[in-house]
Parts: C-alpha cells; sequence; structure tokens
C-alpha cells in the first residue's frame, strides 16, 4: 500500500524538517549534545570541502569538471568526493524531499529496477518490455549504440591521464581500432534514411569479392577488449558498457554483415536483428537499458541520484502520486545546476515512460531536489517537471 505524505511546499517555497536523528559508524550518537557537536564537525568539513571541490561533479561514473569539461582523475580529489558526499548526505534530511530515511545512491542500469521503484506488476511489465523492444532494437540504434561505447572509450584512451603504458593497454588499442573499423565498414550495409527508390542496384563485380562477415567478429574482439582493459580502473564505466553491450552482439553473432544487397534482403536483415534482440533480452537487461539510453537521449552516460524515493500517494488524492530523485552539488553556479538538473530530467524522464508504457492508473508527478551549502533556497521548473534547491545546514 502506497504511503500517504504530508505536504512540505508551501507558496511555492520549501520548508524544512529539522526533525530527525543521524548515526555515526551505524551506532546511534548517545546523545543529542553529542549529536550537535558531530554535526558542527561535519558541517565545518562539508564547508572546507565545498571550496575545494568546487564545481566538479559525478557524471557517468566519473568526476567532472564542470568549468572546463576535464575528467578529474586525482586520487585525492576523488577522496575527498567521498568524503563530501557521505557527509553532505548525512546532513540532509531526506523528508525534505518526501523521501523516507533510508533513501540511498542509485544508478539507473537496467528497467527492472525502475520498474521496482514504480511498483510496476509483472503483467504490467509485460507491456513495457514489449513497448520498449518494439522501439529500441531496430539494427541502426544497435550498431549506433555500440559506435558511441566504442567512440567514447576511445576519446578517454587517448588522453594522457588515462594510459597506462603497458603491454596490454597497447594491445587494447589495436583491439578497439579494429572495432570502430569494423563498425564504419558496416554502416555502409544499411541507411535507415534511404528509400527503395533511392538505393542503387547490387553491381556485378568481375573480381571475386571477399567472404561476408559475421558480427560473431565484433563480439570475439569486445571479448579481447574487456580482457586488455580489464585492470584500467580509470577506465572501467566504459569498459564495463563494452562488457554489457556483448549480451546484444551474442544474439546476433550469427547474422552477416552483407555488402551489396538489395533493400528487400537488407530489410529481411534488419528485422531479423530486431526479432533476435527482442526475444532475448529482457527487462534486466543491461544492454536493453543501453539501447534504451540512446534511443531516448543520444547518449549512453549512467545516470546516478543521490537519493530516490519510492512511488508514493499524495495525502487525501487517491489517483495522485509522486516520486522524487536528488543529488547533492558542490557549487549552486548556474552551470552546475543546469548540468544536474539535465542528468535528473533524463531519470525522471525514463520513469516517466515506464508509468506511461505499463499502462499505470493515475497522475504522476515528478521532482527533482538539488543540495549545496550556502544556496539560496528555491523552485523551479524544467521540461514539466519541478525542481527545489535546498540548502545544507548543520
Amino acid at each position: 500500500m502506497m504511503r500517504a505524505l504530508n505536504p512540505i511546499f508551501r507558496s511555492n517555497k520549501c520548508v524544512r524538517i529539522s526533525q530527525f536523528r543521524f548515526f555515526n559508524n551505524s551506532e546511534e550518537l548517545g546523545s543529542e549534545s553529542a549529536d550537535s557537536k558531530w554535526r558542527g564537525m561535519a558541517f565545518a568539513k562539508v564547508i572546507k570541502l565545498t571550496h575545494t571541490l568546487k564545481g566538479i561533479g559525478c557524471f557517468d561514473g566519473r568526476l567532472i569538471n564542470i568549468i572546463d569539461k576535464v575528467t578529474v582523475t586525482e586520487d585525492r580529489i576523488v577522496h575527498e568526493m567521498r568524503d563530501f558526499m557521505s557527509l553532505a548526505k548525512a546532513l540532509i534530511d531526506p523528508r525534505v524531499a518526501n523521501m523516507s530515511s533510508n533513501s540511498c545512491s542509485l544508478t539507473l542500469s537496467y528497467l527492472s529496477k525502475v520498474c521496482d521503484i514504480l511498483d510496476v506488476s509483472a503483467q504490467q511489465r509485460k507491456s513495457v518490455r514489449l513497448a520498449v523492444c518494439s522501439q529500441v532494437t531496430q539494427h541502426h540504434i544497435m550498431r549506433a549504440t555500440l559506435q558511441q561505447v566504442l567512440m567514447n572509450l576511445k576519446s578517454d584512451m587517448g588522453d594522457s591521464k588515462y594510459r597506462s603504458g603497458t603491454r596490454e593497454f597497447q594491445m587494447g588499442e589495436q583491439v578497439l581500432s579494429s572495432c570502430i573499423d569494423f563498425l564504419e565498414d558496416s554502416m555502409e550495409v544499411s541507411d535507415p534514411k534511404w528509400s527503395s527508390w533511392m538505393r542503387s542496384a547490387p553491381v556485378k563485380k568481375f573480381e571475386e569479392s571477399s567472404p561476408p562477415r559475421k558480427w560473431s567478429e565484433l563480439l570475439e574482439m569486445f571479448e579481447d577488449l574487456t580482457k586488455c582493459l580489464v585492470h584500467e580502473e580509470r577506465l572501467a564505466s566504459h569498459v564495463s558498457k563494452v562488457h554489457v553491450m556483448k549480451e546484444g552482439l551474442f544474439q546476433i553473432k550469427t547474422l552477416l554483415v552483407e555488402k551489396d544487397i538489395s533493400y528487400k534482403q537488407l530489410q529481411r536483415q534488419d528485422c531479423i536483428v530486431q526479432r533476435r534482440l527482442s526475444k532475448c533480452l529482457g527487462l534486466p537487461s543491461r544492454c536493453l537499458f543501453m539501447l534504451l539510453l540512446y534511443y531516448l537521449f543520444g547518449s549512453v552516460r549512467d545516470i546516478h541520484v543521490e537519493f530516490c524515493g519510492g512511488i508514493q500517494r499524495r495525502e487525501r488524492i487517491e489517483s495522485r502520486f509522486v516520486l522524487c530523485v536528488g543529488k547533492v552539488l558542490t557549487c549552486a553556479d548556474e552551470e552546475m545546476v543546469l548540468s544536474v538538473v539535465k542528468e535528473l530530467n533524463k531519470g525522471l524522464g525514463l520513469f516517466r515512460l515506464v508509468w506511461d508504457s505499463a499502462g499505470m492508473k493515475g497522475e504522476l508527478e515528478l521532482e527533482g531536489h538539488l543540495w549545496c551549502v550556502g544556496t539560496e533556497e528555491r523552485s523551479f521548473t524544467y521540461r514539466g517537471n519541478a525542481y527545489f534547491v535546498h540548502e545544507i545546514r548543520p
């Protein structure tokens, strides 16, 4: 049963709830004075770290400086960010955002996780899977997703901060180059923007053409690529995506990547790819989720939130529900706020998609919440969703 909520926003302003307790090292503090002293020390540390980490945020499992768009890899900064997030979240009362006290960090990585949060039934999940698979398992979506995963990896492997100089790293670069060449070569096979009357007929060749290739070749290269880079911790987010996409490649590995075929043959090949992927990729599939991310946003970046409340019913309104997600910011500069809001909005868009695809009854309200030290509390709307900015206090 859904839990009723007390309204906490009045006149479009945030009302802070301050009655709560915190724990330190999983043990309850012995007294209110000790609790107050700990909170004061934690807040002082958070303020100090805010100045050190200003402009740095966590996106796609990496720390990125929003100002110059540079990925931050220094171990000191990584550890300081972990301390900052841990202390900041301990100072935040999640009930300010209609969330229970056990709200925790979450990376949206597969559809069944989204369905769990929305309380989608087993029968309704079938509708979600049917709706999603029909859209995202198309041949060109699969190919484009694979290509972006590889290009993102190539970009960071070419960065001097990521180069390890090991033999495995160098082999990985060679395998990566072969993977990209394979996909670029396969792109000549089909283009969904071409109509049948725009495609020239196959030309008969006097020379014997090379034997057709199979997707199994790319699958083998993906296997080699993950083995070469498995110990490269700074590339872990990219390598995990390469590993995820192997699931889809396995399903189409026996299919040929043919050239100079007719439009009808091409359409038949695309239908086979779609049918195989739709049949084998279920809601728990991270590959399916990756295809969905590319289909919706043209990106394969992970979506991470520090807080995520379950679906809850608004008090006294049976047909209205609310879902909140939130992130902690190191600064409230306009560019940082906009970057975080864009990421949260992708997450909220996924919840909206699943809610509508499942045919859930009732109206779903989506809210994003941002916390930062020394910021002015305010609210605004971005692409139809409500966002609230809260100040972190001792």
